[in-house]
């Protein structure tokens, strides 16, 4: 059984004022995962990865191998056939839809549920790959608002609806 060590903060390009607000963003009801942790153990086939965003974000891009399973109209489902002690990591563009998975997956008997610290934005501002929906390599990000794109470094491609 695949577990990480939680973790409270990261060094993101945007620093201080990024792990400001994933601060208050989260309730620290799920641990945390950090890119660094998580980015040493993949590929792994005792990790499973969840994207809960929304379909049109999931498609502009999303980390490889990784089962979109949505937050509006999440599908517990496509989990169901997992162990309940399996690795799972869920992520969203910065955390905040994924903890809310995470914890429904908590209440659905999972018990190594982990919530990647800075979504999917921490992870493409560290350069790891994305991919799009013909699971080719892009440095496209959907920033979800232009509120939200702010946190997306310059190597980012920003997508919006």
């Amino acid at each position: 059984m695949m577990t990480f060590t939680a973790c409270n903060s990261s060094k993101n390009v945007n620093n201080a004022a990024y792990n400001l607000l994933l601060k208050t963003l989260y309730k620290n009801t799920v641990p945390l995962v950090n890119v660094e942790q998580l980015s040493k153990e993949l590929p792994a086939d005792s990790i499973v990865l969840l994207d809960s965003r929304a379909k049109s974000e999931y498609e502009v891009s999303h980390i490889k191998n990784s089962i979109w399973v949505g937050y509006e109209n999440f599908d517990s489902t496509k989990v169901l056939d997992f162990p309940k002690d399996t690795a799972i990591v869920v992520y969203c563009s910065v955390g905040y839809r994924s903890e809310r998975i995470g914890e429904q997956l908590q209440e659905m008997g999972f018990t190594n549920v982990y919530n990647l610290y800075g979504g999917i934005f921490e992870w493409a501002n560290r350069e790891n790959e994305v991919l799009d929906s013909t699971d080719t390599k892009t440095k496209k990000v959907h920033g979800f608002s232009k509120s939200w794109g702010i946190w997306l470094n310059k190597k980012v491609e920003k997508v919006y609806d």
